[in-house]
């Protein structure tokens, strides 16, 4: 009688989880945090986010953060208060797939397009659709931007550090898109920082930024809100609230 085939175990899981370690140790320079199970809340967030932004940013690093809304600017605003660096807006949308608005074809900010050329090739989308709907989305961030800001001018980038937070990453879409904003805006140093995204992200996001900061890259993610213990809808109304707060903060 043979002997019993031997079955190998499966060691995905933790060649998965290894290298999410070695994404997170490579976008900082050091040993990854203690694992986190979750955040308690945005603001939860913001304070480990700005422990873990002290060690990459030298004091007087001249830093600027610019916060996604609206959950974003909840974080963000956390971060710029702790570390003591002025809060501004950038504000990427995704540009939805026809009848599936949730599906990405890519995102754009102001004056930035990032396509996914091979997915709308794909769905055979036509140029007529997409330019209307990039239309409709830069017609929502001029609304957004004239609503949050006041009809006040964004922070001056030139020659300082632009630190793009938001609550969370899922495909890096929108992040791409604010980090490519920032740089068109003549930062010197373009840096990422999230609570959470998944390490598939994580790479594709480190070819556009100087540095990437994430605290939980987790094997199993299905959406940004799992991984806070309460994650309400944050509204305009807050998102003027909190940038009026870090200006007099400022001032």
């Amino acid at each position: 009688m043979p002997p019993p085939e031997r079955i190998e175990p499966d060691r995905r899981e933790d060649v998965r989880e290894r290298e999410a370690n070695e994404e997170i140790r490579g976008t900082i320079g050091r040993r990854p945090p203690p694992a986190i199970a979750g955040f308690q809340d945005r603001r939860d967030a913001g304070r480990r986010l700005a422990q873990a932004l002290r060690d990459l940013l030298p004091p007087g690093a001249n830093a600027v953060i610019l916060a996604i809304p609206r959950g974003g600017v909840e974080v963000g605003a956390v971060v710029g208060s702790e570390l003591g660096a002025p809060l501004d807006v950038v504000i990427p949308r995704k540009v939805g797939a026809p009848g599936n608005p949730e599906l990405g074809l890519g995102a754009v900010a102001e004056g930035v397009e990032v396509l996914d050329r091979g997915l709308i090739a794909t769905l055979a989308v036509g140029e007529d659709y997409l330019r209307g709907e990039i239309a409709e989305q830069q017609e929502e961030i001029r609304r957004r931007t004239l609503a949050y800001r006041r009809g006040g001018p964004p922070v001056d980038l030139t020659g300082k550090v632009a630190v793009v937070v938001d609550d969370g990453v899922a495909t890096g879409g929108t992040a791409v898109a604010a980090l490519r904003w920032a740089r068109g805006r003549r930062a010197t140093r373009v840096v990422l920082a999230v609570p959470v995204a998944p390490a598939e992200s994580i790479r594709r996001l480190r070819s556009e930024a100087d540095d990437v900061v994430v605290l939980v890259a987790p094997r199993h993610f299905f959406a940004v809100g799992q991984w806070f213990g309460d994650f309400p809808q944050v509204s305009d109304e807050r998102v003027v609230a909190l940038l009026a707060a870090a200006a007099r903060e400022d001032s």
